[in-house]
């Protein structure tokens, strides 16, 4: 009879914990979800679109400013560069991301002329070694 009622409880608990816990994370995730199959269709009508995907993956790949507090004050530290202000720091983090984005257009054509061309039958891994055995 006890044994039964702390069983109870401890399903009532389980799902206590999982209305506040879980399904609040699961409704974010659908929303986020709903959110780019949203974009993802407007991409398509959107001849610009791919400007945007370019800076969006590029500023994933820079690093973010960094708050410094220290005796004086409160300095931005961004690679490796100190600066007064956060806006001279995200100003620099902003030049710093459209540098990457330009550089991505600036290998695509690389990049796509390499696809037309014939795969060799080698893994990337065989091909390394090739290049890398001394003859």
């Amino acid at each position: 009879m006890i044994e039964d009622m702390l069983w109870a409880c401890a399903v009532i608990i389980a799902g206590l914990l999982f209305y506040h816990y879980v399904l609040p994370a699961l409704k974010r995730f659908d929303q986020k979800n709903v959110a780019r199959i949203a974009q993802q269709d407007r991409d398509q009508a959107d001849v610009n679109a791919h400007f945007r995907h370019a800076l969006e993956v590029a500023d994933e790949q820079v690093e973010e400013v960094q708050e410094i507090k220290v005796a004086g004050g409160t300095h931005y530290l961004f690679e490796a560069e100190v600066f007064a202000t956060r806006d001279e720091a995200e100003d620099m983090r902003a030049r710093r991301v459209g540098v990457v984005a330009r550089r991505f257009y600036e290998e695509l054509p690389t990049a796509l002329t390499a696809r037309s061309e014939p795969r060799s039958p080698l893994s990337a891994r065989e091909r390394a070694s090739k290049r890398w055995t001394r003859h």
